[in-house]
């Protein structure tokens, strides 16, 4: 079975870029541009983009005798241009405002044409559509998962198993299936004949949306709780004074202080700040947008905790005594369980499962298996707080974020080990490993710890 070097296959996709090359081939985890310490990549929130979290060369070997037969993924879409101009369109009305007025500072009168630079990049990109940086993410993660599992993809091209191709049916989820379905095959010509045509399955891979997702919305709609909460921790001196700091940074003190809403404003040129490392790609000279220069460290910080308290009430753990915000992810989970199941009942003749989903149900999967971050709940009492919580949007749930599981057998014995975000990652406590230490896991103790049974 012909092979194609990682650089020629990205070629051959039309997707040529110096920065993935290197990630391709050096699989250390990097840092994103513009993230150059934990701190600042937490302050992007959901919004950061991919790193993938351990190298290639350290993976556990599987014990002696057991060979690859199955793998599984689902994964969040790669980075994206904002789903529309809103925020854009507002800081530049105050901006144009200022500026017929004489009331911009000397970082201002720059600020305004970057933002349109970005909203032009934006718009041709397609709002909401995959950018260049997010089709690196993608095509990267097709590219070292064949790299992690060559025996696995012999197999599946030796015995002709079928690779399935699932999405929620939303634009840019369908487009990451297809490209990371592409570049698998043009790294792998032989696997290109076995990638069945795409699906979508709302119920699955949107069930936020979905039947299964009403209580949920209800929650989002309605819940008194929520949104005290929720209005407590934004509505914060801090935040008004963040805002203000963001605000005079644009403005003179007079201009800011006739700004009927200086926290929407503030949030719009946080959201800009947020949003620009995805665009990296589209930005002059593929240099960044250098949005990070109107934005202090303490104030995008803030405002990323801000974005993140939202999405961990809304999404997350949530409220300890309620399983509301990730009790619907459980059609995801059983569907990983189903998949394995089927392969070793002998009724299933694929290969891999590959699923293309968003945050919002990336989310909440990980609160339900209580992965690394999303284990802790909260009360009404004590509410979410980083210096209390380990719950950060740029580690659970980034862009390109993903969770696989492979599986292994010898015999009778299936074991499955776990990777998030490309880092092998152990199950929930309570489900115990083969040996201490150790990345797999029986099938049959996952069932047990899962209460699949």
């Amino acid at each position: 079975m012909r092979r194609l070097t990682p650089a020629l296959a990205l070629g051959l996709a039309t997707l040529v870029a110096v920065p993935w090359a290197a990630q391709a081939t050096d699989h250390r985890p990097t840092r994103a541009a513009g993230h150059d310490s934990a701190d600042v990549r937490d302050s992007f929130g959901t919004k950061a983009s991919y790193v993938p979290q351990q190298n290639l060369r350290t993976y556990q070997r599987p014990p002696a005798g057991f060979t690859p037969v199955f793998t599984e993924t689902v994964s969040r879409h790669g980075s994206r241009a904002a789903t529309d101009s809103e925020d854009g369109d507002l800081i530049l009305a105050l901006w144009d405002k200022a500026q017929s007025e004489g009331q911009l500072t000397r970082a201002g009168r720059e600020f305004g044409p970057k933002v349109r630079a970005l909203l032009d990049a934006m718009s041709k990109v397609g709002y909401g559509n995959l950018s260049g940086r997010g089709k690196q993410e993608i095509a990267g993660t097709a590219v070292r998962m064949e790299q992690r599992l060559p025996g696995l993809f012999r197999q599946i091209a030796k015995n002709g198993e079928k690779i399935d191709v699932v999405s929620s049916g939303q634009g840019r989820a369908v487009d990451s299936g297809n490209l990371f379905a592409a570049t698998l095959g043009t790294t792998d010509p032989a696997l290109k004949p076995l990638i069945g045509p795409a699906r979508a399955d709302e119920n699955l891979l949107y069930f936020h949306k979905a039947a299964g997702g009403a209580a949920y919305r209800d929650y989002i709609d309605n819940d008194q709780r929520l949104a005290d909460t929720l209005d407590k921790l934004t509505d914060q001196p801090k935040t008004h004074r963040a805002a203000r700091s963001v605000l005079r940074g644009l403005f003179t003190p007079a201009f800011v202080q006739g700004i009927s809403d200086e926290v929407q404003a503030a949030q719009a040129v946080y959201n800009l700040y947020a949003i620009a490392p995805a665009m990296s790609e589209e930005s002059p000279g593929g240099k960044g947008w250098g949005m990070e220069r109107y934005l202090s460290r303490g104030d995008a910080a803030w405002f990323g905790y801000l974005s993140d308290v939202e999405d961990f009430y809304e999404k997350g753990p949530g409220f300890a005594d309620s399983d509301i915000t990730y009790k619907m992810a459980d059609v995801l989970l059983d569907d990983f369980f189903k998949q394995v199941e089927a392969k070793r009942a002998g009724t299933s003749d694929l290969g891999a499962e590959l699923r293309f989903t968003h945050a919002e149900e990336i989310i909440p999967l990980a609160a339900l298996m209580k992965l690394p971050g999303s284990t802790a709940g909260v009360t009404a009492q004590k509410p979410y707080t980083y210096p209390d919580n380990p719950w950060r949007g740029a580690s659970v749930a980034p862009m390109a974020s993903n969770i696989q599981w492979d599986v292994f057998h010898k015999g009778n014995t299936y074991l499955v080990r776990m990777l998030y975000n490309e880092k092998e990652t152990a199950f929930k406590t309570g489900c115990h490993p083969i040996t201490k230490g150790s990345s797999f896991y029986k099938l049959d103790e996952l069932e047990r710890c899962f209460n699949r049974r």
